[in-house]
């Protein structure tokens, strides 16, 4: 009887392990289902892409073989290169080199009076190979890694390699044309001198004739052996009278590569997803590189064949500054204060609006849209700088300005509440009212650092009264643009606006989320969302990148993560791998996609602010709130330069942990800070 028993129970203990793995195995199988299911959420709409470009450890590198055009922007401190630049039908290279020289002023010396010189592909040296007149280069491969290289095929086994490349600090662009003999015989290489010169009229210029030139740096007969390579170097230049000429092209190149290095070694991202890492990693050159070394100081410029030597209160106050300090690249910090001086000229007793542009070096202003709510770009962009650059000094410099642009906003204050202004930062492409929804939460946002900085420095019933001021426009803002629009729940960006609007999604980015499901599921409609980004108006097909940047970043700041990842993947990789790359764009059809530089910027925010929400709150003091996506075990954003302290930032999933995630903060003296996080409010850091 005993031994049935133990045979029973041991039968019973058999069934009850096999019933335990069998669980253990449905569950592994469910999770797994699950974690698949994830991932297909996550990349689903990234996947639907084709990709012309490849990543790789060399850049990106498309490998020709159809017929394609594409352009990009590459610029330096006195000189800004367009490089246009494919293969056509019949697989042969095409090229136009557009230089501009914002310091070489033209007549009338406006906002886009900066001098610009195409060079096409017929402005090279002419070449033989054995003899025979090079007809035709048959383009292979083209690679973009903070230059642009272009590599063809002139002849049996010879190549010819294009390297383009702006100068960091001359009015010159480079390019270096290497010849290589990967065949097994010698080939006798003739190439003739470059020789092209323009000297412009004196009188159209503001400093006199101005000569345009490209040359080379040798010429003649040259035998090339098998495996054996030549390269000649191409400067295409503009100068004024007494300006030097001479400028060596491998230094210059050497230069530009130790600048995009230099780069790349701040402010580092690392993900699982490389796409989004390499792309912001071009975000950040292309946002650092657009600062022109003028009369007036440095200025940073949008660039795109037209805005030059100039300062927008929305490219430069709103989208990039406030990320400068991150970077922690002095050059664009410099710029930053600068822009901020120049738009203090203009504060008055009279109540004027401070001009939307400030152009020419300095000299003269654009305001030919009125007042778009530039002065509640400025305070935001102003005091956010201010907390994240974290020099007391300095703020103390700024506060005049940011105190008189928020006195200037209530100035224009309606009955009900909210601030008026003569348009937006669209300057009048689309309707704004009397009244937009743009203006009102810049001032919100204004108000909000404001309160900060101000506590900062001890002002401290100016910051109560700014928080005040806050809390009651918000309140306004809900009453005044809350309606429903096509269906929707959301915000108007106007009143009486009876189309759906990109900026709705604005209040995201400020913290506002009174209209949050409603609002994210107009944004992703069908009505603005599209496979070039949001629309700018529903039942129009014009975009412009800004709008669609600052919606991502709100979107993770509204701790819908998933969802924000899912279109930030895909918007991430069409503009990295896709048609027109590697930077974000201005608009469409407008500028046929320029790759103006603060847009970049904000592709980066959406990652500092958006994807690891780190807020500003002092100057050494942040809310940071890294949302991880489900997929996701880990992120790291490292060696930040911002609140004057060198750190890094890394989240990590804790399975098992009821916190559900670990933060570390670890600054570069070795000081480490540890937070279990429950992926829910932002956590206070202090450095």
């Amino acid at each position: 009887m005993r031994k049935l028993f133990a045979t029973s129970a041991c039968a019973i203990a058999i069934l009850s392990a096999c019933s335990n793995d069998s669980q253990i195995e449905s569950k592994l199988a469910s999770d797994a289902a699950q974690a698949q299911e994830k991932e297909q959420y996550l990349n689903g709409l990234a996947d639907t892409l084709n990709d012309r470009w490849q990543l790789t450890d060399n850049g990106l590198v498309w490998d020709v073989n159809d017929s394609h055009q594409d352009h990009i922007e590459m610029s330096g401190e006195q000189a800004s290169a367009i490089i246009y630049y494919g293969s056509d039908a019949d697989g042969s290279l095409t090229l136009t080199r557009k230089l501009v020289w914002p310091m070489l002023r033209t007549i009338p010396n406006d906002t886009h009076a900066s001098l610009i010189h195409d060079f096409p592909l017929s402005v090279s040296p002419r070449v033989a190979v054995n003899g025979q007149i090079v007809e035709q280069e048959q383009l292979k491969q083209a690679r973009i890694d903070g230059r642009l290289t272009l590599t063809s095929k002139i002849g049996q086994g010879i190549t010819l390699t294009r390297l383009l490349s702006p100068s960091t600090t001359q009015p010159v662009m480079i390019e270096a044309l290497t010849f290589s003999n990967a065949s097994d015989k010698a080939v006798a290489l003739s190439i003739d001198a470059l020789d092209y010169r323009i000297d412009t009229p004196a009188e159209e210029g503001v400093y006199g004739s101005y000569r345009i030139e490209a040359s080379s740096d040798k010429a003649g007969e040259f035998n090339l052996a098998p495996d054996e390579s030549l390269t000649v170097y191409l400067d295409f230049k503009a100068t004024k009278a007494g300006q030097n000429r001479q400028f060596d092209g491998a230094k210059e190149i050497a230069l530009r590569d130790t600048y995009v290095a230099s780069l790349n070694q701040n402010l580092q991202l690392i993900t699982p997803d490389e796409n989004i890492n390499k792309m912001f990693e071009f975000a950040k050159l292309r946002s650092a590189e657009s600062i022109f070394r003028t009369k007036g100081g440095l200025m940073h410029a949008p660039g795109g064949g037209r805005y030059y030597a100039a300062i927008w209160a929305n490219d430069q106050a709103e989208y990039i500054n406030p990320f400068f300090p991150f970077l922690g690249n002095d050059v664009g910090n410099e710029s930053a204060i600068n822009s901020f001086e120049h738009f203090a000229r203009f504060m008055n007793d009279e109540g004027k609006a401070i001009p939307s542009s400030i152009i020419a070096e300095g000299d003269d202003i654009w305001n030919g849209a009125g007042d778009r709510g530039d002065c509640a770009m400025i305070a935001y962009g102003a005091s956010r700088f201010a907390l994240a650059y974290g020099d007391k000094q300095e703020a103390k410099a700024l506060l005049p300005l940011i105190d008189w642009c928020i006195d200037f906003s209530f100035a224009k204050q309606t009955d009900e509440g909210v601030i008026a202004s003569d348009s937006d930062e669209l300057e009048g492409r689309f309707p704004a009212g009397d009244v937009n929804l743009s203006t009102n939460m810049l001032t919100y946002g204004a108000l909000i650092s404001a309160s900060h900085l101000n506590n900062e420095l001890g002002r401290n019933a100016l910051a109560s009264d700014y928080q005040q001021r806050a809390k009651k426009l918000a309140n306004d803002i809900e009453a005044y643009f809350g309606a429903n629009v096509q269906g929707f729940d959301t915000y108007q960006y106007y009143q009486g606006n009876d189309k759906l609007r990109a900026w709705i999604a604005l209040p995201f980015s400020f913290g506002v989320f009174d209209r949050k499901d409603q609002t994210l599921a107009a944004v992703l409609s069908d009505h603005l969302w599209s496979v070039d980004g949001i629309y700018s108006e529903a039942g129009n097909k014009t975009f412009w990148d800004r709008a669609t940047l600052y919606a991502f970043r709100g979107i993770f700041a509204a701790q819908e993560t998933d969802t924000a990842m899912r279109y930030f993947k895909y918007y991430s990789r069409k503009r990295l791998l896709g048609e027109h790359v590697p930077y974000a764009v201005e608009a469409w059809p407008e500028g046929d996609q320029r790759h103006l530089s603060a847009e970049s910027a904000l592709y980066a925010r959406v990652v500092t602010e958006g994807i690891f929400g780190i807020e500003p709150t002092g100057f050494k003091r942040f809310d940071v709130a890294p949302y991880l996506p489900a997929t996701w075990d880990s992120m790291c954003l490292k060696h930040i330069r911002a609140f004057e302290s060198h750190f890094d930032v890394c989240v990590s999933r804790v399975e098992g942990s009821e916190q559900g995630f670990n933060v570390t903060i670890e600054q570069e003296q070795g000081e480490l800070q540890q937070f279990s996080w429950d992926g829910q409010s932002p956590i206070s850091v202090s450095l």
